[in-house]
C-alpha cells in the first residue's frame, strides 16, 4: 500500500485523488466486510478443512487398520484358548481326584476284606485253645493235652500261611544273616561248619519281606574251636 502523503494543507482535491486511489491498490487481506463496510466472520467450513492425505498415507493407514485389527482377533482367539485351557485342566483335576479317590476306598475294602478273611481262619485256632483247656479240666493226662497244644499250633500255622505267610527254613541250612540270628555256636565235624545246628524260634516271612528272623544256633569245626 502506497503512503498517502498530503501535497498542501490548502489542496484538498488533490487529498480526494490520492485517497480514492489508494482504494483500488489490492492488498492480501483475506477478512470479509459487507457491504456496510463491516466485518464478517471466517467461514468455518473453510477454516476447518484439512489438508488432502497423499496415496501413500492412505495406503499405510490401511496397513495399519488392517494389522491392528489381525493383532485384536489374535489376542481374543488366545483369550478363548487360554479359557478353554483353564476348563481342562480344572476337569483333569478334579478326574484325577475322583480317580484317588475311588481307588482309595478299593485299596481300603481290599485291605479289610483281607483282614476279615485272616481273622476268619484264626477261629478254628481259638476253638482248638478252647477245646484243649476245656479238655485239661475232665481229663488228666499230660499227653492229651500236649496233643491238642500240638495240634492248635499247627492249625495257626496254616492260618497263616493261607495269607502267604512262609516259615525260614533253618536246621542243617547254612546260616544266612538276612534271615537267621545267631544265638549261640556249637562244635561240629568240619563239614558242618557254618551249618545251623538249633532252632530256638521259627522265623517268618511274607512274600518278600521278613517278618521277623528265626533265632538259632550255629555250627562252628572242632579244628577252629581247638586252635582258639
Amino acid at each position: 500500500m502506497f503512503k498517502r502523503k498530503r501535497m498542501s494543507e490548502n489542496d484538498p482535491l488533490l487529498d480526494e485523488f490520492l485517497e480514492e486511489e489508494s482504494l483500488k491498490i489490492p492488498v492480501n487481506d483475506k477478512r470479509r466486510f459487507n457491504e456496510m463496510g463491516e466485518r464478517v466472520a471466517d467461514d468455518p467450513v473453510a477454516a476447518k478443512t484439512e489438508p488432502m492425505k497423499s496415496q501413500r498415507e492412505i495406503e499405510l493407514e490401511n496397513k495399519l487398520k488392517i494389522e491392528t485389527d489381525r493383532r485384536e482377533a489374535a489376542e481374543a482367539k488366545l483369550v478363548g484358548v487360554q479359557a478353554k485351557f483353564e476348563e481342562a485342566k480344572a476337569g483333569l483335576e478334579k478326574e484325577t481326584a475322583e480317580m484317588r479317590e475311588r481307588l482309595k476306598k478299593t485299596l481300603e475294602g481290599k485291605a479289610k476284606q483281607d483282614q476279615f478273611n485272616f481273622l476268619t481262619t484264626l477261629l478254628p485256632v481259638l476253638d482248638n485253645l478252647n477245646l484243649a483247656v476245656k479238655s485239661s479240666e475232665t481229663d488228666p493226662e499230660i499227653d492229651h493235652l500236649r496233643d491238642g497244644v500240638i495240634g492248635t499250633a499247627r492249625s495257626f500255622e496254616q492260618a497263616m500261611m493261607s495269607v502267604g505267610v512262609e516259615p525260614v527254613a533253618s536246621i542243617g541250612k547254612v546260616f544266612n544273616p538276612e534271615f537267621h540270628e545267631a544265638v549261640d555256636m556249637a562244635p561240629v565235624e568240619p563239614e558242618n561248619d557254618g551249618k545251623i545246628t538249633a532252632e530256638y524260634s521259627k522265623g517268618y516271612k511274607f512274600g518278600d519281606r521278613l517278618l521277623r528272623p528265626a533265632r538259632v544256633q550255629v555250627g562252628k569245626a572242632l579244628a577252629q574251636t581247638a586252635g582258639e
